[in-house]
């Protein structure tokens, strides 16, 4: 993790001037003490500096931790992921649609007798065959499904950071985790786990 040029100032001030009010140290940086507060947050979080109320800022010493770049964002998505919703191709859009409700998902993954993934089933794809008057009851999802290789997917062993990349460079939310052979799907992850993931990390830090 590189620190700013504006953090290692206020480490420097700290290491003089210890202890020290943020308000006095946001005054010799002629900033105000709400611009700082992120990089407050990032100077004690790290162990560079430790604060205590009504008393300020001290140094403490600890170099940057690899902390936050190597185990939260290294971690890989293997110990995070969660069961995927599968289903076959000639599950009808029916019942994909009771499936997708059912497990309060955004997508199912449509696979064969091996779970090799066939392609994918998302909210837009069901809602899009509802609204063109597609025979619901009747028509396999395959019909409707993004086909292989069209689907986006990650294997296992790929990082938290791959993930949350791959996540929001190609606009979906939920990506399946497949094995070696890049087809045979594994697990799932999503936006929402990531997102909880830093959270709960981020609380115990």
């Amino acid at each position: 993790m590189e620190l700013s040029a504006r953090q290692k100032q206020i480490i420097q001030i700290v290491q003089k001037n210890q202890p020290i009010s943020g308000t006095k140290i946001a005054k010799q940086l002629n900033l105000s003490r709400a611009t700082l507060r992120n990089d407050f947050a990032i100077l004690t979080m790290t162990g560079i500096l430790d604060a205590r109320p009504k008393v300020g800022y001290f140094y403490v010493g600890h170099e940057v931790t690899p902390l936050l770049a190597d185990y939260l964002y290294k971690i890989s998505i293997d110990k995070l992921m969660i069961e995927p919703v599968l289903i076959n191709k000639e599950t009808t859009i029916d019942e994909a649609v009771t499936q997708l409700f059912m497990h309060d998902v955004g997508s199912l993954y449509v696979v064969d007798q091996q779970k090799r993934l066939l392609g994918l089933l998302s909210r837009k794809d069901l809602l899009r065959a509802t609204m063109n008057a597609v025979n619901t009851s009747t028509t396999p999802v395959a019909l409707i499904m993004t086909r292989m290789p069209n689907v986006i997917t990650i294997t296992e062993h790929a990082t938290v950071l791959q993930a949350g990349q791959r996540l929001t460079t190609h606009e979906v939310d939920s990506l399946p985790i497949v094995a070696a052979d890049n087809v045979t799907v594994i697990g799932k992850i999503t936006k929402t786990i990531i997102m909880r993931y830093f959270i709960e990390e981020g609380l115990h830090i």
